[in-house]
């Protein structure tokens, strides 16, 4: 394994671990053990949706591991390393718009709590998400037409 991207991909599995405990231990307890069961019904909708969100999460962690992998073998210009890219952005995408179907819940419940900085901290995913999807949105581009100009000049004598 090459120095470069060991540090990334110890990176990724230290991004993995937090997200992990919490879905394992974290949100459990917040579902089942609400501060007034009042707001039991506004909890349960996102819990499922933080649950729910863990999966796109995760298959893009997998996407970045491939992704170094491929930077790895020397084969960072590849059809492979577009798709890997692709597949980033459309995770960021889904769960941008899971957590903005969330976002109503959140927003009640900031409501009855009278907690108007609980809004704020359920936009960040939203926003957090957009970012990543534009910008790998803007590395898969750039790393096709990376490629389609290396492979003019492959066959250019």
């Amino acid at each position: 394994m090459k120095q470069e991207t060991l540090f990334l991909k110890i990176a990724v599995i230290v991004i993995a671990i937090p997200v992990l405990a919490l879905g394992i231990f974290g949100l459990p307890w917040l579902a089942d053990n609400p501060a007034n069961p009042a707001y039991a019904h506004l909890l349960y909708p996102i819990v499922a949706g933080m649950y729910v969100s863990s999966i796109p999460f995760f298959a893009a962690l997998y996407q970045a591991f491939k992704l170094l992998s491929y930077i790895d073998r020397n084969e960072a210009f590849s059809e492979l390393s577009v798709k890997a890219l692709k597949n980033i952005k459309y995770c960021a995408m889904i769960i941008c718009s899971l957590y903005v179907v969330i976002m109503p819940f959140v927003f009640l419940l900031a409501d009855l709590d009278d907690a108007p900085g609980l809004v704020i901290v359920g936009i960040v995913p939203i926003f957090a998400s957009m970012v990543i999807a534009v910008f790998a949105a803007v590395l898969q581009k750039l790393l096709k037409n990376a490629i389609d100009i290396k492979s003019e000049n492959d066959l250019t004598i």
